[in-house]
């Protein structure tokens, strides 16, 4: 991660926190029709995706990373311009999943700069949480909020 964020943690959250100069709008389209341009950290391809921007909608991502496949399967809880949730804790047809990790929020605010970006995990427990961490949460997502903002600066 290159660009200065906001890193903030609780027991069951990890938070980072970003200013992306273009318009809220600019910010959402690139989330909602360029996600494969962004998805995931520097590097990352994105060779097949399914999202149903609705509650309840799919979300579904294949990325490689170093090599490496990554397959998550969820639903979207809401979507509109001022935030976007999404969880694995539910496959399409509200069907619970037993390998649930995390709901994930990406909540976008205007402010003089461009748009506020709070990108949120929530964890069911503690060892989640820390689990996520060590997988790379901040560097990660803090690569793939630079690269959305990559995206929507050029819309």
């Amino acid at each position: 991660m290159t660009k200065e964020m906001k890193q903030t943690k609780t027991d069951r959250e990890l938070t980072l926190t970003t200013t992306i100069a273009a318009p809220r709008a600019k910010v959402y389209e690139a989330w909602t029709e360029h996600l494969p341009e962004w998805w995931g950290p520097h590097g990352t391809t994105v060779p097949e995706y399914e999202m149903e921007l609705r509650p309840g909608g799919r979300l579904r991502t294949v990325m490689i990373i170093e090599g490496n496949r990554y397959d998550t399967d969820g639903v979207f809880l809401e979507v509109s311009q001022d935030w976007i949730i999404f969880t694995d804790a539910f496959k399409p047809g509200w069907i619970p999943n037993p390998e649930k990790f995390f709901v994930g929020v990406f909540e976008f605010n205007d402010v003089p700069e461009g748009t506020e970006v709070v990108a949120r995990a929530l964890h069911w427990d503690e060892a989640a949480r820390q689990k996520h961490e060590e997988m790379g949460f901040f560097g990660g997502w803090g690569q793939m909020l630079e690269r959305l903002e990559a995206v929507a600066t050029k819309l």
